[in-house]
């Protein structure tokens, strides 16, 4: 085998390497782990309809949308939200521009806040991960950037 032929068989295994743990291994079509099942009934009434967190009341949005806050939450949205979410289209994660006439605000930032509880117990999350096939990762924002995002997202309802 010539030095030429060696070096190039070196550098293809290599990039297959890369490519194998870039997509999680060798797993090929192997769907990600399921999340822990819980039924909806080990759930209550609330979470049900506002999701699981740090919201635990539901939320009332005042008629009037805060500028400063939403400007806030846009920024705030652009850094940790955009590479997976779209307002007026399914990218990766769903589209948000109506997620507030689905969802209400205390689901919303419970999601924000609590991923991944939200994705091993609620049934609405689990349904959306099935149909996406990607995690929800957590951002690490606070209650009031979450807040901001949700600001930032009733400006951009259609």
């Amino acid at each position: 085998m010539g030095a030429k032929h060696r070096r190039n068989t070196v550098v293809s295994m290599m990039a297959a390497g890369v490519l194998l743990i870039g997509c999680g291994g060798g797993g090929g079509d192997a769907a990600p782990p399921a999340p822990p099942a819980a039924a909806a009934d080990e759930l209550t009434a609330f979470q049900l309809e506002h999701g699981i967190g740090p919201i635990t009341e539901p939320m009332t949005l005042p008629d009037a949308i805060d500028a400063a806050l939403a400007a806030r939450g846009d920024t705030i949205f652009a850094q940790k939200c955009s590479a997976c979410h779209k307002m007026a289209e399914k990218y990766i994660g769903p589209e948000l521009g109506t997620v507030l006439d689905r969802r209400t605000p205390a689901f919303v930032m419970n999601m924000i806040l609590n991923p991944q509880e939200m994705i091993e117990k609620h049934p609405v999350v689990k349904q959306l991960l099935a149909e996406t096939m990607s995690f929800m990762a957590n951002q690490g924002l606070t209650r009031e950037d979450a807040r901001a995002v949700v600001e930032y997202i009733r400006t951009q309802h259609p």
